[in-house]
């Protein structure tokens, strides 16, 4: 379990910010919060400062959030990004996603809700509103996975989903299997690569479904 000790807040509205300040403060016992407002300054904030968790709207004055997701899994790709909006196109859902967004939670929730769901995170489960895990689960329905059981990957690279769906970082999954971390590197690819994702919490909803958590 890892203790969350400072978050970042990227959202533009004041009542909302203060909102998710005391969420944050209320989820996780001695965390240090920092809240901006827009794309700018949290790519600031990114860059000067090293961060576990980021909650981060959509729809941001200066740009999309997605930027920001994209712009802080380049400069601290152990960040966990969890998205906090009132958007639940599936198009944004993927594109969250996708961007590495290891969460995505909807505004209207009651704040408990939210604060479990983001307590969870510690554990390795991702943070999914209901109706946002219902939405990928139709979505994998429509489309299907790309493998079908997990004989379609090495027993090695099933090992490594296994424990990256349960939210270790690469430098613990290396230490777990006794490898260079280069290597697990080299194995989260070829998973990504086979199952057609590029996150983790895509990468924990296909290990669920595997039967490896």
């Amino acid at each position: 379990m890892m203790d969350i000790t400072s978050l970042l807040i990227i959202e533009d509205l004041p009542e909302a910010r203060s909102r998710l300040e005391a969420i944050a403060t209320a989820a996780f016992t001695h965390v240090e919060v920092r809240a901006v407002g827009n794309v700018k300054q949290a790519h600031r904030a990114i860059d000067e400062t090293l961060w576990q968790m980021a909650l981060v709207d959509l729809g941001l004055p200066d740009g999309s959030g997605l930027d920001v997701i994209r712009y802080a899994k380049k400069k601290q790709p152990d960040l966990m990004c969890v998205v906090s909006t009132v958007i639940g196109e599936d198009s944004q859902i993927v594109a969250a996603l996708s961007a590495g967004a290891q969460g995505y939670l909807l505004k209207g929730q009651p704040d408990a809700q939210i604060t479990k769901q983001l307590r969870q995170l510690q554990d390795g489960v991702p943070a999914l509103s209901p109706a946002i895990a219902l939405r990928i689960m139709q979505h994998f329905q429509r489309t299907g996975p790309v493998v079908s059981s997990n004989e379609s990957l090495s027993a090695r690279e099933a090992e490594v989903l296994k424990l990256i769906a349960k939210g270790l970082r690469n430098s613990d999954v290396a230490i777990a299997l006794g490898l260079a971390e280069t290597t697990i590197a080299t194995h989260i690819k070829s998973v990504y690569r086979k199952l057609g994702i590029s996150s983790r919490a895509e990468a924990a909803l296909h290990a669920s479904r595997l039967g490896l958590t």
